[in-house]
């Protein structure tokens, strides 16, 4: 059987250490305020539970955090099936996020890529086209960073191989910029 009070420590090791990327954690929130502030839009991407996680983070900034505000435009490219299934039938899997990339990624939008590996095809290609859009590239990644690393403007980097402290790191620095954004926002 599993050891959860271990296991439990491991999750505070991993928190513990993302503390060294609170200045970039402060530099892609005060970038995601600057966009929404000039009528751009974040868009959020994964796989798997890091999809889960694009459509949690996108939620909040659509509904709402910890305050009362106006919608923010954020979208999150894991939600729908007909362009997801159109997509992966018509071109392949690894360009379900790119060809969306392609219809909504406008100049000075913020496309945020999750994969905990940072080798995740379809959005390494998705997060290159919005390069060449003039978008900003946010990364979230563990270990290593993977290509994700190189690929985005920015990596926040979970120092971690196991997915699910990862994608436990990932959520906490999602909220973490909801939080700062909705500050920024609010209170401007």
């Amino acid at each position: 059987m599993i050891n959860i009070k271990e296991k439990i420590d491991e999750h505070l090791d991993i928190i513990r250490a993302i503390r060294p990327l609170v200045p970039q954690l402060e530099s892609v929130g005060r970038a995601m305020s600057d966009c929404l502030s000039n009528d751009g839009k974040i868009l959020w991407m994964g796989n798997g539970g890091s999809a889960a996680d694009s459509q949690h983070l996108a939620a909040e900034m659509v509904g709402r955090f910890a305050r009362e505000r106006p919608g923010l435009a954020s979208i999150a490219l894991t939600t729908d099936t007909s362009i997801l299934t159109a997509v992966g039938n018509d071109y392949g899997f690894e360009k379900i996020f790119a060809r969306q990339i392609d219809a909504l990624c406008k100049p000075g939008d913020v496309v945020v890529g999750i994969s905990t590996s940072g080798n995740s095809a379809n959005v390494l290609e998705a997060i290159q086209l919005a390069n060449a859009r003039d978008a900003l590239t946010i990364g979230f990644s563990g270990g290593e960073g993977g290509a994700l690393k190189e690929a985005a403007d920015d990596c926040l980097i979970v120092p971690s191989n196991d997915t699910a402290r990862i994608q436990e790191a990932h959520i906490l620095m999602g909220h973490l910029l909801c939080d700062w954004v909705e500050d920024a926002l609010v209170d401007a």
